[in-house]
């Protein structure tokens, strides 16, 4: 049985994501934007919506960490210390947040000791809230969901977004000349339809921790696997914004099998 404070940071969180979804639509396709050193974007709502969140939840879990990617005051690595962390992605594609493109989403994980335990994603493309872990099972809106346990077909539907490392090409072939190709420029929203069964898998190659860290506890809650093809990234031990990115394939055991043996891993 989950401890209460477990279940008040569940309900916390899930209230602080819904509460910056009127922000979220309101300046949907209008905020301006600007590039970051590392040659990604960011908006002024990206940054008011961290700020929004933990300013809520730090005003309940004083003693918790809070960890977004773009609250970070120094670009040093954080160790991650605390019993609880939040880790905050306050808008998974930003890119298309600030073109208008619809796939975009607040996406918030709850760690214990390191682990990402529960997760709080809100789905602009569909205005629905996402949300479970293990133990607690994993919904969209008000209904239970699963991963999708097919074998692995042609007409399967894989989550997919190209390397930068152009050394990747060879596994790259691999994937798309296997299976449909679905690219919707959030990583975090593949790895939940994952969970949700609206894909059967995801392969990426680009990731961050806090592009992942909300949608894993979805995953494992609905019956998939994600497995790290680069290093173990569980428990997160420390917040780096400068991490090397993330190789990773997600889905049933089956279809994580097959995609694992695809990319030569």
């Amino acid at each position: 049985m989950a401890s209460s404070e477990l279940l008040l940071r569940i309900a916390a969180g899930k209230q602080a994501v819904r509460n910056q979804t009127a922000l979220l639509h309101s300046e949907f396709g209008r905020a301006e934007s600007r590039w970051k050193s590392d040659g990604t974007r960011v908006t002024a709502i990206d940054v008011a919506i961290s700020e929004n969140i933990f300013d809520e939840l730090r005003g309940q879990f004083a003693e918790d960490q809070f960890l977004s990617e773009e609250l970070a005051e120094t670009t040093a690595p954080i160790a991650v210390t605390a019993r609880y962390a939040w880790i905050l992605d306050p808008i998974d594609g930003t890119n298309n947040f600030a073109l208008g493109l619809v796939h975009c989403a607040i996406s918030l994980a709850l760690c214990e000791d390191g682990v990402p335990i529960y997760g709080v994603i809100y789905d602009l493309s569909r205005r629905t809230l996402l949300h479970g872990g293990p133990g607690f099972g994993v919904w969209s809106g008000d209904r239970a969901v699963h991963v999708r346990n097919a074998p692995a077909t042609k007409e399967s539907l894989i989550g997919f977004h190209s390397p930068f490392d152009k050394t990747l090409l060879p596994m790259t072939h691999r994937i798309l000349s296997q299976f449909k190709i679905r690219g919707l420029g959030s990583a975090t929203l593949h790895l939940a339809y994952v969970a949700e069964g609206l894909l059967d898998g995801c392969v990426d190659f680009n990731v961050k921790i806090w592009d992942l860290a909300a949608a894993i506890p979805l995953v494992r809650a609905a019956g998939g696997e994600v497995h790290f093809l680069n290093g173990d990234q569980l428990p997160i031990r420390e917040f780096n914004l400068r991490m090397n990115k993330i190789i990773y394939v997600a889905g049933s055991p089956g279809m994580c099998a097959h995609l694992r043996h695809l990319v030569g891993s």
